[in-house]
């Protein structure tokens, strides 16, 4: 992507041996975050700091990690980052940066060795740049699936994505890692990844309902699709509260089914108070770019050993 991230950066550290990675978004000094966690099996930090009612509504820098409840520890590189350029919630003593992180769960790949740790954070965070993000088979997004309501042996690739709109002069964007149960679907509602038979059809032309009586269900919290919204519009955290609630429109509209027992869906929204715009204009916006930002991860998505991906041409 070749657009300005309203002052935000995004890098990536890869673990390309292992299919696990993290990403960071590093926020602008004085920008105001909030998130909504909406799956019964997140793996999260520094989330409740962010609830509208909390009266902390500054953030440094967003972790979405590989590496499940492990690859949290990603978050104390990126502290360690940000603490060594004094950057932080100014206290009598030093500086402490606020550093909120979530995870998916990509141990299938590995066999859950080698999660994501401190250094890759760090990484991560010199790897940060506010333009051309590499999508697809990086950073937390490295090890992730999609399409796996039938079962793990018709499942696909799926991967980090970006969207972003400029409308005059505000900016909404939205960074994803999708590591859904669901299709993901094409804007017109056809299926663009998913669950698969073994003559390449799409299974729910066989089950509309998307479920499928045979397959074991699988096991809480493995499964998660993680949306971060970014945009230079003024907000209070009230306001990114709500906007990050909206953030999870996207989800619907891309993946069905979305929001399932076995997921831990997280969004985060990032406002850094450069221009003033309507509440419902950003919010829209939001959802249809993490719609579209869900759909860019397929579609950079390479296969990775027999799990087919979009991107191989």
């Amino acid at each position: 992507m070749t657009f300005e991230l309203a002052g935000i950066k995004i890098g990536h550290a890869t673990d390309e041996e292992h299919h696990t990675g993290c990403t960071v978004i590093l926020c602008p000094e004085g920008a105001v975050a909030s998130a909504d966690v909406r799956g019964p099996g997140p793996g999260t930090r520094e989330i409740a700091l962010l609830a509208p009612e909390r009266p902390l509504h500054k953030l440094n820098a967003v972790v979405l990690t590989g590496g499940s409840a492990f690859g949290l520890a990603t978050a104390d590189g990126v502290v360690r980052y940000l603490a060594e350029r004094g950057l932080g919630y100014v206290t009598p003593v030093r500086p402490v940066p606020i550093v909120s992180a979530a995870v998916v769960f990509d141990l299938f790949l590995n066999q859950g060795e080698h999660p994501p740790g401190p250094e890759m954070g760090y990484a991560a965070c010199l790897d940060a740049r506010p333009t051309d993000i590499v999508q697809g088979n990086v950073g937390a997004g490295a090890g992730v699936t999609v399409g796996k309501w039938s079962g793990p042996e018709s499942m696909m690739k799926g991967g980090f994505g970006l969207a972003g709109v400029q409308l005059d002069d505000l900016f909404v964007g939205a960074a994803v890692v999708v590591n859904a149960i669901g299709d993901v679907l094409n804007a017109d509602g056809s299926v663009l990844a998913g669950a698969y038979d073994k003559e390449g059809a799409w299974l729910v032309d066989r089950f509309p309902m998307r479920y499928a009586p045979f397959a074991p269900p699988p096991q809480m919290g493995t499964n998660t699709t993680l949306a971060v919204v970014m945009t230079n519009a003024q907000m209070s955290k009230v306001d990114a509260f709500r906007l990050a609630q909206r953030a999870h429109d996207g989800l619907a509209i891309a993946i069905r089914p979305a929001h399932m027992t076995h997921e831990g869906d997280t969004a985060f929204a990032l406002a850094t108070d450069q221009v003033q715009a309507p509440f419902e204009e950003v919010a829209t916006a939001a959802a249809e770019m993490v719609a579209e930002a869900i759909r860019n991860a397929v579609r950079h998505a390479l296969s990775l050993g027999s799990i087919p991906g979009l991107a191989d041409g």
